[in-house]
């Protein structure tokens, strides 16, 4: 098992091996938005790894592009929480809070 924390919340839960950051927010009731419904296309899931990058799922290029093209914000630590898959535990922050 993995562990993940979601800031600002500061949220850490156990996660099995695999699972996107989008998936785990939805399992833990995390407030991550999702507007395209997971499919990488858009970026409300965008969130920046505070720590734990290297045990997260490669970038594809979908997710580069998307992040390069639409994304606000975007930094060296930004990742889709829709295509990042947690291998190890990963301290994440949710750029874009679901206030509904």
């Amino acid at each position: 098992m993995s562990k993940i924390t979601f800031l600002p919340m500061n949220v850490t839960q156990e996660v099995k091996a695999g699972i996107t950051i989008l998936d785990a927010a939805i399992q833990y009731d995390i407030p991550l938005q999702h507007a395209c419904g997971g499919f990488c296309a858009c970026t409300t899931c965008h969130i920046q790894v505070k720590s734990g990058m290297s045990s997260l799922s490669a970038l594809e290029e979908d997710e580069i592009d998307r992040l390069e093209r639409v994304a606000e914000g975007v930094q060296e630590n930004s990742r889709l929480g829709c295509q990042a898959k947690i291998y190890g535990d990963v301290v994440v922050e949710v750029v874009h809070l679901d206030e509904s």
